[in-house]
């Protein structure tokens, strides 16, 4: 079996996100970047599902700008075999849209072969929460959203998923797309010894028109606003103005 795990090149979750002057998005210049941490989480459980001998390879894929190889180079760390740098553009800013990432990944997918795809629900820049089913719908594969356990399987695989109110068990048949959820989150650590290994490991670099895919913009950004900052709290003096506080909020 073979495994593709899109990785996105994020803002670092650590880092105090900042609007820009004009609002027109999030300034990403001179902050620290990392790998979206549901892509993480996905990577890591298809390193599991090849150390339990259920699969032979993993590829990592990463889209947008050169810098992403930083990225990248953290998967194979991580335990990926190879890597696929599609390169889409040359700004930091311009976000690659969720459609425009489910064609390229199709186009992938045609080419390399792979029987599942696991990717993060979603990507912590944005919530769109959508490339997964795109994908899915682009390819006619089977699909399975937030995912907290699955278990694969030789035709298909069985997936525990979130689900309002509880949890869902479902078979889905192979190939597959799955999107992964926090539940699955058992970190792992690239180790020195990887973090040189995977110097020596193979990162192809292609372009959107090697893929025969056009990059368009389809959505604009109006303007983006920082949440309102949270005000102060109330401070009571005894128990009593507590109890008067809480039976005004309840109407009682």
């Amino acid at each position: 079996m073979k495994i593709l795990v899109p990785v996105k090149r994020v803002l670092d979750y650590n880092v105090k996100a900042r609007v820009k002057a004009d609002g027109t998005g999030v300034d990403l210049a001179n902050v620290k970047m990392s790998m979206n941490p549901f892509d993480e989480i996905a990577l890591e459980e298809a390193i599991r599902i090849k150390e339990n001998g259920k699969a032979e390879e993993i590829i990592a894929v990463s889209i947008g700008v050169q810098q992403n190889q930083e990225t990248l180079r953290t998967a194979l760390a991580m335990g990926a075999d190879r890597a696929i740098l599609v390169v889409a553009t040359d700004d930091v800013h311009n976000d690659i849209e969720p459609l425009t990432v489910a064609s390229i990944l199709a186009a992938i997918t045609i080419k390399e072969g792979p029987d599942l795809i696991l990717c993060g629900k979603q990507a912590i820049d944005n919530d769109f929460n959508a490339t997964a089913q795109m994908l899915s719908a682009k390819l006619k594969w089977s699909q399975a959203t937030f995912a907290s356990e699955i278990d694969v399987e030789k035709d298909k695989i069985r997936v525990t998923r979130e689900v309002d109110g509880g949890l869902q068990t479902i078979d889905a048949k192979i190939p597959a797309v799955v999107s992964v959820d926090l539940r699955l989150n058992e970190p792992r650590y690239a180790s020195l010894p990887n973090i040189m290994k995977a110097k020596r490991k193979p990162l192809e670099e292609i372009s959107p028109a090697d893929l025969g895919v056009e990059i368009s913009q389809r959505l604009k950004v109006i303007k983006t606003k920082e949440p309102d900052s949270r005000e102060a709290g109330l401070i009571l003096e005894n128990i009593d103005q507590l109890v008067e506080k809480i039976q005004e909020n309840v109407g009682g």
